[in-house]
């Protein structure tokens, strides 16, 4: 990937909208998506709890967030 803002970037940020941790993925950084992905899964499944939806959702919109601004290191 080339630096923030790139279209790799781009691409990565929207995987994420629709499942989160998979801009991650389309990145190469496989602990960050499983994290991510983990969290969300966990958050959106607990729904009726609220509070580990609203902790889902935070880390669904920092996961796109995340990818979208995500630079390699040289």
């Amino acid at each position: 990937m080339s630096g923030q803002g790139s279209g790799g970037n781009v691409i990565a940020a929207l995987c994420n909208i629709f499942v989160p941790g998979l801009g991650q993925l389309v990145q190469g950084r496989i602990l960050a998506a499983l994290v991510f992905f983990v969290i969300c899964v966990v958050g959106y499944a607990l729904w009726w709890l609220i509070i580990p939806a609203i902790i889902a959702a935070i880390a669904h919109l920092w996961a796109i967030i995340d990818a979208a601004k995500f630079r390699a290191r040289l």
